[in-house]
């Protein structure tokens, strides 16, 4: 992709407004435009990051026998009152009423729809298990939007659901489903912690919370020092010091985190409420049990950037990076470097994602934005260097190397 062609509107400044790394950067790197106050446009370069997770996501969950749909964003009040939730929502519901007065919601999670879709066929024990995901926009009128990505009025989320004849069934598909998203979340470069949490507004009997250590996350999480005990602190109230109450050897301690993903036991919550039946093999109908699974896709962009960045620019993990190879001429009107760096563009582009800096602008500002964007693997193309060589910058290691441009996919 040439650079002159693709819209990345980098900034000098961070907006006013941003108050964390991950925000004042991906404004500068030109990853996302904010509409309004928790609303954003994602522009090329996020939207690439964006793309890559969500394939990372459908890998993960199409090898663990889940099937993908989308469900409706708009959803009508009858089925929330079904559930019980059109009043115990609270004002983070988006309502609206249609051309005749009939009200709806802009959907902040669909455990109503997910389960009038699945209600009428799921009538007998052997269509069971089933389990149903989409990747989707989500909405929630948030009291204070902030932090960009991390806590927005509409955001992209992936939410999984699963149909079970049984509590032990269900067990089976919760770890399954919690090694899946152990393993995305190590896949996009993000180590996480599991901590035991309350349902919340979701319901259910059980839940835990993926955790991404961070000192601008909005949660606080009590972990063990000594086993893998972890809970978020709002649930378990433990305090820096507290036993743990898993081991009972270690102590506790206290940091910050980012949620990006959680997982709930639902039980029979939604199927009892909303007639969701199926008949066993004795012929007795009984409520299906239920489970839930969510995972913040925009949030972990956001995560990715905090963890994986200096106050300069960004670098990506290698399986989210928008381009694998930068390739800066430092004089494109120099038709010898010219002509060297498009023979090179032209030769990795066929097995690599290739961003070609081809703009007419000055050596600084190139490296800056280039800092900024955070691809991983950097060739400058300059005068000073002898004719056939380029400087191959590993930005993971900071090795650089000056080789003939022929060696470039042997270093690579």
């Amino acid at each position: 992709m040439k650079q002159s062609l693709l819209f990345v509107p980098t900034l000098k400044d961070a907006p006013k407004d941003a108050e964390v790394k991950s925000h004042k950067l991906m404004s500068r790197a030109g990853i996302i435009k904010q509409t309004a106050a928790g609303i954003y446009s994602y522009l090329p370069l996020g939207w690439r990051v964006l793309d890559k997770i969500e394939t990372i996501v459908r890998q993960e969950h199409d090898k663990r026998d889940c099937s993908e749909m989308l469900m409706p964003a708009v959803q009508p009040r009858d089925l929330w009152e079904e559930s019980g939730r059109w009043g115990e929502y609270g004002p983070e519901l988006f309502r609206l009423k249609d051309r005749k007065d009939r009200d709806f919601c802009l959907g902040p999670t669909h455990e109503e729809v997910i389960t009038q879709v699945v209600r009428d066929y799921i009538n007998t024990y052997k269509k069971l298990p089933l389990a149903l995901y989409q990747i989707q926009t989500k909405f929630r009128d948030e009291l204070r939007p902030r932090f960009a990505l991390m806590r927005g009025r509409e955001f992209i989320m992936k939410d999984l659901y699963t149909f079970h004849t049984d509590d032990e069934d269900l067990d089976v598909w919760y770890d399954k489903i919690k090694e899946a998203y152990t393993t995305i979340f190590k896949r996009v470069g993000l180590e996480t912690k599991i901590v035991s949490s309350d349902t919340g507004q979701i319901g259910g009997k059980e839940a835990d919370e993926f955790m991404v250590m961070s000192e601008v996350g909005e949660d606080i999480i009590a972990y063990c020092d000594t086993c893998q005990y972890g809970s978020n602190q709002e649930f378990s109230k433990l305090e820096a010091g507290d036993t743990c109450p898993k081991c009972s050897s270690g102590k506790i301690k206290l940091a910050k985190g980012i949620e990006v993903g959680n997982i709930f036991k639902l039980g029979t919550k939604y199927s009892t409420s909303m007639h969701a039946l199926y008949t066993d093999q004795k012929g007795q109908q009984k409520p299906v049990v239920m489970g839930c699974y969510g995972l913040g896709v925009s949030r972990t962009l956001m995560a990715a950037v905090e963890q994986h960045s200096t106050d300069n620019g960004i670098l990506w993990p290698e399986e989210i990076t928008p381009f694998r190879i930068h390739i800066l001429p430092l004089d494109p009107k120099d038709a010898q470097i010219n002509d060297l760096s498009y023979e090179i563009y032209e030769r990795l582009s066929k097995n690599n994602e290739v961003l070609i800096d081809d703009r007419d602008e000055r050596a600084g500002v190139k490296f800056k934005d280039a800092d900024l964007i955070g691809v991983p693997y950097r060739i400058v193309i300059g005068k000073r260097m002898e004719p056939g060589y380029v400087e191959l910058i590993n930005r993971y290691t900071n090795e650089k190397n000056v080789i003939r441009h022929s060696d470039i996919e042997q270093y690579l």
